[in-house]
This record gives structure tokens, C-alpha cells and sequence, in this order.
């Protein structure tokens, strides 16, 4: 009513001075009309002035009137509005008391104004910013949640003017209630504190928010998972499952599954779980469950949660595998641990025994049913003390309790364990992950004495190569001297200072060319330590040096690729070479003569002999005339002699042949029983007057083989002849043929005197002759040409004798013989080996 007032006198104002404004417009012309004089009076006529005067007069009068009365409501106005304004100040007073006496910020919007804050009392909550510009920035102190809610409400005040009051926090945790209201084109945004059931209701608002948001999680993470996962309702009925259950239940999706109640568990399986679920009890058990169309194994946990249940289906079954696997790696494990040597013990985090090996068990003599029980280590200690195996220690509880501290994180034990019976253990200890330990019981006793051994036999080592007088140096990989005897110092007159700190080998090259001006053999030398080829050879060879020493070197690679050179002066052994090979030459030469000799003068006897032969027999022919006893007596004398003497000649001359290598064996085909019957016809009259027996046996599969009949005869007839000549009368001589693995094998046995073990290896020499206590005696050259003639044939030879029992001569000749040079070799062999025993 006062404000309508106020807007009537207004206009009535207005209109009156509309009216002073044209009276005095009036007024204004009546003064410009008189002032124009003459030319307006010549205009009007005097009743026309007086008119004009009249008019003018009421105007001013009216206008004075006019004014006097906008004068008086101008000062009512004004007393008026002096009267509103303090009423307007005292109610704004009022307005800002009561705005004040509540905390709260107040926020205003005008149109196409900016935000301002019209108070803010409200300081006691957490987190609210106090200057101005930093309130108006919600997403800087309130939660992301809280301030993406507050923007889309405040989006929505502006765009449709819709109120709103939610509950905000700050980052700090407290609760701010936020409450937006428009008025025209305003808005007003309030913030209030909470308290009372309000506070009550923005917790259980912040509890609601973090129980939806772990659902929401809780949820697409099972769903995430290959496990099938169901929740049912008080009915029994599923109102929830995952991802995996519906596909476990090949159904399209979790909505067909509830709709239709697709069970994944068989009936069976379902009633076991309602008897558990009956006494208030979760299901907890492994059985077979078909996904997919094959049946696996399955954890399966069903929980009871107030109205509701919560099942859980783990695939166990590449788990069974994986446990098949690992329980099959362990039990590999520990049978290779009860196969090494060392002893291992595992103790688990409460530190009793859970594994040992049988080295284990060996190493203490502990009975294996107490260790299966799984005692504790201090026990075990213990035991070894009583049993008195461990090291002797002054204070034993603290030296326990130093070697149980290896269970404590960051401690290990490495120590050596000297125990009263002389062993020496190196004993370690690690923590395992899962906080037990590890124990390794390596006996070390055998490898300390053969290191000791070792070390000693380097030393001897080096005292002996230091006493060579054979010059020894090893260079290694690396091109450098690794070790050196005093003889290599000496010959190479190295200085032992440059010795001891392991020159390489060109170092050695150039001190040593000073001595040796033959540089292709240092070269030599020099490639043989540096050579990189895989497969290096060994090099020897011989340098003469510049003060005319002879020097012999020899390299040797070695295992580990380092390289062994030896040095040695051989300056006087070549002056005694030169010596020996100046006298092998004479002794050669001489020998040579010698066969020259023996071979003309045989022949030059035989032919003698011959015709002393032939007249004997002559003589002895009845045409000739008969002659007395004792005639036939020594002309029987002289044709034994005679065939005696030429048969040594005969032998001289088949060795003078076979050692000038101009024997040649007439080879065909020869009877062996043949051979035989020829060999007993040149010995028969021996037998006789010997008054020996000849015992003949041949193999009925002996036959014919491929050699010199002539040769072989005379082989068997020598053989014989031996035989006979060491034979005790009224004996017995053994002949034997057979054929073995394609040869033909004769053996000649006689039962006479035999020969000494240390004379046999020298029957077989040239004129060695031994009567070995019989009558027998000759020039020793039989055996030596048998011999010969058999090796001629690539046959063999060998001879078995013992003092009292006889000898027995066996002679092999191959079916198929060829003549063999072996025999050549063989005797100058032989010469070589005389001429060295001459030397």
C-alpha cells in the first residue's frame, strides 16, 4: 500500500510541474513579445493586447500556484522518503542480522552478472575454503562425486529454474548441505552445515555410496573372472550369476539364466549343499562339475549371507595338474638331493625338519624315524651335542643361538665346522621365502687334504723340475711365462728378476735371438705358443746357436691351451752320436765282410766236403772190397763228421743269404704229412743210435698248404734234430700236425733236459749253442735259421720249455704263404741292437 502511494503522488507531481513548465513557457513569450516593441504592436490591435495580458496574467498565476504546490509535495515527498529509507535501512539491518545469525554462504546470481558470495559465516566446517574466489571453484574442495552432482543441479536451476537441495562433501570428510532456489532471473545458492539427522543421513548416504560403488566392482570383477559365481534370494532362487556362469550354462545371457533358473549343479549335488546350508554351515567341496561338455574338477564354496547365498564354482583342474606336476618335480627333486653327496636339511618357518636327504642322515647317524618326525633344529643341536658330533665350543647356548639367528631376515651363516672326529664341514644356511631355512653340510675333509696334497705336490713338483737339467718353461694363453725351471734361466742366460714377472714370448724371441742366430726356429717357437688354430700340433726340431751349442726344443700344447716348451743341449750327445755313427758305420762295413768272408769260405769248404762225402760212401760200397770193423768205424766217423761240417756250412750260407736278401722261397703246394715223412727220413739214424721213439700224430683234416717244401722239410728236420739231440735215451720225441683258423700247425715235443726260463728269450740267437747238461752240442746256428725260414713264410714261432719236463716247439704256417722281407728287417734289427750294446 506504501509503495502504492508513493507511485500515485509520483504522477500527480509529474502533472503539476507539466503545468508550472507551460505557464512559465507563457510567461516567457509575453517577455519576448514586448521586448520585440513596435512590429508586435503594429500586429495586434489593443483589444487584442489586453487579451494577451489577460491570458498571460492567468498563466503566470496559475503557474505560481503550480509551483507553490509541487513545492509543498516535493518536501512531503521528501519527508516521505526520508521516512522510507530509514525503514528500508532498518529492515536491510534486519535482513543481514538474521541472513548472519545462521552459518551459511550465500552465493547470488544475476543475470549476465558474475557469481558473487553475499556472506559467508560458516567456518567450523573442514575443508571450506574462506576467500572468494577459491568458494566459487566447487571442484577444488569438493569431491569429484559431489561436485559433478552440485554442477548438473546448478545446470539445471539456471537452464529450468528448478530448485534442488542435495548434501555435498568436501575433500576434507565433512558434509555441506547445498540448497539452490530462482527468483526471476536470480538465483541463490545456499551451504549450510549438517547436523543432526541430517549428518546422520549424509553418512549413511557416503556408507550407501561406497557399499554400491564395492557391489559395482565386487561384480565386474567377477564377472571379469573364468570362475562362475551365482547369488540367490531367500527363495532359493538366483538373482545374480557372472559371465562365467552363463557360460558354464551355455545360455545367451544372465537373463535368460533367471528367468529360466538354469541350475549349474546337479540335483544330487544341490541336495548336499541345502543339507549343509540347513545347519547353518558353507559347502565347502571338490567335485565334477560338466562345462563345456567335459567334466572337470571343481572347487565349489557355497556361503550362507543372512536371506541370501553366495556360491563359488574355481576350476581346479589344470591346479590338479599343475600339483600332479609340481608333487612329481619335488619327489624328482628329492631323490636327485638323496643322491649327491652333500647333506641337505629344510626346515620349515616354525624350524622343524620337513626334508632331508640321505646324506643327511648318513652324515649325523641319525635314526631316520626320529628325523620323520620332524624335530625342531634346537632339538636336532641338541641331539648332535649329546652324541657329542658337533665342534667343541666354550659356550655352547650362545653358539646355538648364533646358528639359529640365520631364521631371522637378512642373516645367513656360512661358517666351517671342525668336528671332534676330524672332519672338517662347511656348513651353510639360507632363509627360504617362506621363512624357513636351507642347510647345506658339505664334508670338505677329503678335498682340503688333497688340496693339501696338492700344494705339495706342486712344490715337489717345482723342486724337481728345478733339479731337470732339461730346460722347462709354460707359457699360457695369454702369450706370457707362467712357469720356468732354473735349467731354461741357465741355458738361455735369462736374468731371474725378468723371469719372475711372467714375460710374454716376444720378449723371450728377442732375448733369446742374441744367443741363437737360427731365428726361423725362434719363429717357429713364437707361433707355436701365439697360434690361435684349433687343432695345434706339437713341433720339435733342433738350432745350433752362435757359440756352436746344439740345442734339442720341443713344444707340446696343453689341455688348458697353454703351451710346454722344452730345451735341452745336446752339444756333447752329438759328438758322441757323430762317434757312435762313425762306429756303427765300421762295425756295418765289418760285418759286412764278415758275411763276404763266411759266404766264400763255405763255399769254398763245401766243395771238399762234398767229394770227402761222396768217397766215404764210396768206400763203404761193397764193389769197393770189404773192410774190417774198425775200418767201417772210422769211415763212418768221417761221413758223420763230414755231414756235421756241412751242415753248419749249409746254415752259414742260407743266413749269409737271407741277411743279403737274396733267399727266394721255391712256393707250391706242400704235403704235410709229406714234410713230415721226409723230416724223420734225415733223422732216423740219429733216432736210432739215440735209441729213441718217434710218435707221429696228424690231423685227418690236415692236408696240403702253399709254401717251400724244400724249406719246410729242412725247418721240421732241425726241429727235430734238437729234439733228439736233448733227449735222454730210451725217450720218447713227439711230432704233431693240425690244422687251426687256416693254419697248419706243427709241434716238435721232446720230454729231454728243457732250457732255463732266463736262457729261452736267447735259443733263437745266432751261435747260441747250450748243451744244457746233455751230450748234444753244436754251432746254435739251427734255431736261427728255423726261425728265419719261418718268418720268410709269415708264419710264427714260439717255444715252451722248463728244466726237467723238455721243450715243446710250436711252428704255425698260413695255408696261403707269401714271401715275407720281415726276416731281413728282423736280423738287422738284431745287428742294430748288437751294434748298440757295442756302443
Amino acid at each position: 500500500m506504501l509503495l502504492y502511494d508513493q507511485t500515485s503522488g509520483r504522477r500527480k507531481t509529474k502533472l503539476e510541474l507539466a503545468g508550472l513548465l507551460a505557464a512559465a513557457f507563457g510567461v516567457a513569450v509575453v517577455l519576448t513579445v514586448g521586448a520585440s516593441g513596435t512590429h508586435i504592436e503594429s500586429s495586434f490591435t489593443d483589444q487584442q493586447r489586453l487579451l494577451l495580458i489577460a491570458g498571460l496574467s492567468v498563466a503566470g498565476v496559475v503557474a505560481a500556484l503550480l509551483l507553490a504546490r509541487a513545492l509543498w509535495r516535493a518536501r512531503r515527498e521528501a519527508r516521505v522518503g526520508r521516512s522510507e529509507t530509514r525503514l528500508l535501512r532498518r529492515n536491510l539491518a534486519t535482513a543481514e542480522a538474521m541472513i548472519r545469525a545462521e552459518p551459511q554462504v550465500l552465493v547470488f546470481w544475476e543475470h549476465s552478472r558474475p557469481p558473487q558470495v553475499v556472506t559467508h559465516t560458516l567456518t567450523s566446517v573442514p575443508g571450506l575454503p574462506s576467500n572468494q574466489h577459491e568458494f566459487l571453484r566447487f571442484g577444488f574442495w569438493l569431491e569429484a562425486r559431489a561436485a559433478q552432482v552440485l554442477k548438473s543441479n546448478l545446470d539445471t536451476l539456471f537452464a529450468e529454474g528448478k530448485s534442488f537441495n542435495v548434501i555435498v562433501k568436501t575433500l576434507a570428510g565433512a558434509h555441506v548441505e547445498a540448497d539452490g532456489r530462482a527468483a526471476g532471473g536470480r538465483a541463490v545458492l545456499r551451504f549450510r552445515d549438517v547436523v543432526g539427522y541430517k549428518q546422520d543421513l549424509a553418512v549413511i548416504f557416503d556408507h550407501h555410496a561406497l557399499l554400491a560403488r564395492d557391489i559395482r566392482a565386487n561384480r565386474e570383477i567377477l564377472n571379469a573372472l573364468d570362475t562362475p559365481a551365482w547369488l540367490r534370494g531367500p527363495d532359493q532362487r538366483l538373482v545374480w550369476v557372472n559371465n562365467a556362469y552363463v557360460r558354464a550354462v551355455e545360455a545367451k545371457d544372465d537373463e535368460e539364466v533367471l528367468s529360466n533358473q538354469i541350475e549349474l549343479l546337479e540335483s544330487r549335488q544341490r541336495q548336499d549343499v541345502q543339507a549343509a546350508l540347513r545347519k547353518n554351515k558353507p559347502y565347502i567341496d571338490r567335485i565334477q562339475l560338466v562345462i563345456g561338455g567335459e567334466r572337470k574338477s571343481h572347487d565349489v564354496k557355497i556361503l550362507p549371507l543372512g536371506d541370501a547365498i553366495a556360491g563359488l564354482a574355481i576350476d581346479i583342474d589344470s591346479l590338479e595338474t599343475a600339483q600332479s606336476e609340481l608333487d612329481r618335480y619335488v619327489e624328482t627333486y628329492d631323490r636327485t638331493l638323496d643322491r649327491v653327496a652333500t647333506a641337505v636339511a629344510v626346515f620349515g618357518p616354525d624350524k622343524r625338519l620337513t626334508f632331508f636327504n640321505q646324506a643327511y642322515a648318513n652324515l649325523w647317524k641319525l635314526k631316520e624315524d626320529w628325523l620323520e618326525s620332524k624335530p625342531t633344529d634346537s632339538a636336532i643341536l641338541d641331539r648332535l651335542r649329546e652324541l657329542g658330533l658337533l665342534p667343541e665350543v666354550v659356550h655352547y647356548r650362545e653358539w646355538r643361538d648364533k646358528i639359529l639367528r640365520v631364521y631371522e631376515a637378512g642373516n645367513e651363516l656360512d661358517d666351517w665346522w671342525h668336528l671332534a672326529d676330524g672332519r672338517m664341514l662347511h656348513v651353510m644356511a639360507e632363509q627360504r621365502p617362506d621363512g624357513g631355512v636351507t642347510y647345506l653340510y658339505a664334508d670338505e675333509t677329503e678335498r682340503l687334504a688333497l688340496e693339501s696334497r696338492y700344494n705339495a705336490l706342486i712344490r715337489v713338483q717345482g723342486e724337481t723340475l728345478d733339479s731337470l737339467k732339461e730346460a722347462v718353461a709354460v707359457f699360457g694363453t695369454d702369450g706370457r711365462l707362467a712357469l720356468a725351471n732354473a735349467a731354461f734361466i741357465s741355458i738361455w742366460k735369462l736374468s731371474r728378476k725378468n723371469v719372475e714377472q711372467s714375460p710374454h714370448i716376444d720378449e723371450f724371441v728377442r732375448d733369446a735371438s742374441v744367443l741363437c742366430a737360427d731365428g726361423n726356429a725362434l719363429q717357429d717357437i713364437r707361433q707355436a705358443v701365439t697360434a690361435f688354430s684349433d687343432q695345434r700340433e706339437p713341433i720339435d726340431g733342433q738350432m745350433v746357436r752362435s757359440d756352436n751349442s746344439v740345442i734339442d726344443y720341443a713344444s707340446t700344447p696343453l689341455p688348458d691351451g697353454g703351451t710346454l716348451l722344452t730345451f735341452i743341449d745336446v752339444t756333447d750327445s752329438k759328438r758322441y752320436e757323430r762317434a757312435l755313427v762313425e762306429r756303427n758305420e765300421a762295425l756295418v762295413a765289418a760285418d759286412k765282410l764278415k758275411n763276404r768272408f763266411i759266404s766264400n769260405v763255405s763255399y769254398e769248404l763245401r766243395t771238399p766236403l762234398t767229394n770227402i762225402i761222396g768217397f766215404s760212401e764210396f768206400l763203404e760200397s761193397p764193389h769197393i772190397g770189404n773192410l774190417n770193423g774198425k775200418q767201417r768205424e772210422y769211415l763212418s766217423d768221417i761221413t758223420n763228421s763230414s755231414k756235421t761240417l756241412l751242415s753248419i756250412i749249409d746254415g752259414l750260407l742260407d743266413l749269409a743269404t737271407i741277411d743279403a736278401g737274396e733267399l727266394q722261397l721255391n712256393l707250391g703246394e706242400v704235403d704235410a704229412n709229406q714234410a713230415i715223412d721226409n723230416a724223420i727220413d734225415h733223422v732216423r739214424q740219429a733216432a736210432a743210435r739215440a735209441q729213441l721213439t718217434l710218435d707221429i700224430a696228424v690231423g685227418d683234416d690236415v692236408g696240403k698248404f702253399y709254401g717251400d717244401e724244400a724249406r719246410v722239410t729242412q725247418v721240421l728236420s732241425h726241429l727235430l734234430s734238437n729234439a733228439i739231440g736233448f733227449s735222454e735215451p730210451n725217450g720218447v720225441v713227439e711230432v704233431s700236425c693240425w690244422l687251426e683258423a687256416d693254419e697248419i700247425v706243427f709241434k716238435v715235443e721232446d720230454h729231454g733236459v728243457g732250457i732255463a726260463e732266463d736262457q729261452q728269450e736267447r735259443v733263437f740267437d745266432r751261435f747260441e749253442s747250450n748243451s744244457h747238461g746233455s751230450k748234444h752240442r753244436g754251432p746254435g746256428l739251427g734255431l736261427a735259421v728255423v726261425k728265419s725260414l719261418v718268418d720268410l713264410h709269415g708264419g710264427s714261432m714260439t717255444l715252451d720249455s722248463e728244466l726237467g719236463r723238455g721243450t715243446e716247439i710250436t711252428v704255425r704256417f698260413p695255408e696261403r704263404a707269401t714271401q715275407s722281407a720281415d726276416t731281413e728287417i728282423a736280423f738287422d734289427d738284431d745287428l742294430d741292437v748288437a751294434d748298440s750294446q757295442g756302443r
